[in-house]
């Protein structure tokens, strides 16, 4: 769990499902994914997500809003893929309903996620990347001390003229973030 002065990102619960499922399907919030979610498939990655809190200490957690406890999306940092052209690596992001936007609680809990990465879980680096077209994660990276990266990669299972398949990759290391700490 890692709280910060507004959020309190945690373990999911069950009580999450229904406003996860509704974020997962709304199409201006998932605009820089491929599709929205079924509801089958949102709840599936509520439990892998789960599994991998519990399997490496962190992930992407559950996140709510300490004020009311109203559930607003998810932040975290967590393990990807090995089809990536740059894994291993540790992946750090956020996926807010779109009614919490403009608030910086993303900047907020992904500073908070950046302080746990180095500091609690002694990793030598994060990575964080989007497609070209998602400005807003692109600066919530900036925002949090992240450096891009040279030049664009496609994504992994998507032609190279699908809209969301050119991406960018912003890195952070930790003698990088022990100089702005």
């Amino acid at each position: 769990m890692i709280e910060t002065e507004r959020l309190l990102l945690r373990q999911w619960q069950d009580s999450d499902l229904v406003p996860f499922a509704q974020l997962n399907a709304n199409a201006h919030v998932m605009r820089h994914f491929p599709s929205t979610l079924s509801r089958t498939a949102s709840d599936a990655l509520v439990h892998r997500l789960s599994i991998a809190i519990d399997d490496n200490g962190h992930g992407f957690y559950a996140v709510e809003r300490k004020s009311d406890g109203v559930f607003i999306g998810f932040i975290g940092a967590n393990k990807s893929g090995s089809d990536l052209p740059f894994a291993p690596c540790v992946d750090i992001g956020w996926r807010l309903d779109q009614q919490f936007w403009g608030c910086g609680f993303a900047t907020e809990g992904a500073v908070a996620v950046r302080d746990d990465c180095f500091a609690r879980c002694d990793l030598p680096e994060i990575v964080s990347m989007t497609p070209v077209l998602n400005t807003e994660s692109e600066s919530v990276m900036r925002k949090i001390g992240m450096r891009k990266e040279q030049g664009t990669f496609t994504y992994p299972g998507m032609t190279s003229d699908h809209p969301l398949a050119e991406h960018l990759l912003y890195r952070l290391t930790r003698n990088q973030w022990q100089a702005i700490s």
